[in-house]
């Protein structure tokens, strides 16, 4: 096909038909392309790949053959495995479509299908995936992290689209900092919560969810409308003394979280600091409270 053309419709495989592979092939075929294959390692996978999107399983190489867009949807640590397999046992890639959803990979993982004939494509939606019926209708409207050769890039655009995506362009060489950056919100996030939580049940709080859940979204929303300038709590207003207490309650109840918090105390302090937002002497305070220097 021209790499310049919009896709027309497509015969879409999936090698991976897990939660992300499953979800980004009933988009697709939501689209009008037409899946014609799927691979799945474990059960869950093999029942999804028939569930949602309508085949049996096959053999990753039995995928590649009937399809003209290959998803490769398979845990990170895997990938490069998967590619160099799939081209070292002679799967005709020839002009085919092949493209990762890895947030942390860029083109060069798929150098072996490329050298094959290949055209690939990196297409990262930044979304968490749970494998439930949900997954599908939290697709609409979310963000894929876009990387392609120079001719390719309105083809893997196009493709977004159609599955009712915004594309972002990534430049390859900054693939590892912009994962860095979604997996360090998200991941982490779902830890802090949970050692919030935890730390309120152990108080005796029997919804921690419904405590946390107002004060969070409000979080949330003002920083992602406001940025640091939505910044709340005794770090920036300079509370040393209050910060102190957290330290010392947190030593005694979670001593790992009272050294998460330390770190993330002096990241918000360095960046309340240099936004104007905390001001120097009170930031001295903070140092004595947090046990050492904010700018180191």
């Amino acid at each position: 096909m021209d790499a310049g053309d919009h896709p027309a419709r497509l015969a879409v495989g999936v090698v991976g038909a897990g939660r992300v592979g499953s979800a980004l092939g009933a988009a697709l075929a939501r689209a009008g392309h037409r899946i014609v294959a799927a691979s799945g390692v474990s059960d869950s996978s093999r029942e999804r790949a028939a569930e949602r999107l309508g085949v049996a399983p096959s053999r990753p190489e039995e995928v590649v053959a009937r399809s003209d867009l290959v998803l490769l949807t398979v845990p990170d640590d895997v990938l490069p495995g998967l590619v160099s397999g799939l081209a070292g046992t002679g799967a005709d890639l020839r002009g085919k479509m092949v493209a990762h959803t890895s947030g942390a990979y860029g083109l060069a993982v798929l150098d072996p299908a490329a050298e094959a004939g290949a055209l690939p494509l990196a297409l990262h939606p930044v979304m968490t995936f749970t494998g439930r019926d949900d997954d599908l209708r939290r697709l609409v409207g979310i963000s894929y992290g876009v990387t392609a050769p120079g001719p390719l890039r309105p083809v893997a655009e196009a493709l977004v689209i159609e599955m009712e995506g915004e594309p972002v362009w990534i430049e390859d060489s900054d693939r590892p900092l912009y994962h860095a950056a979604l997996a360090g919100a998200a991941n982490h996030m779902v830890t802090l919560v949970a050692e919030s939580a935890d730390l309120l049940g152990r108080i005796g709080v029997e919804q921690p969810g419904r405590m946390l859940g107002p004060l969070l979204g409000a979080a949330l929303d003002n920083v992602l409308r406001l940025g640091l300038a939505g910044l709340t709590g005794p770090v920036v207003r300079g509370d040393a003394g209050t910060v102190r207490k957290h330290i010392d309650a947190l030593i005694l109840a979670a001593p790992e979280a009272a050294d998460a918090y330390v770190a993330l105390a002096r990241l918000t302090a360095d960046r309340a600091l240099a936004a104007g937002l905390l001001k120097p002497e009170a930031a001295e305070r903070l140092l004595d409270a947090l046990g050492g220097n904010i700018w180191t």
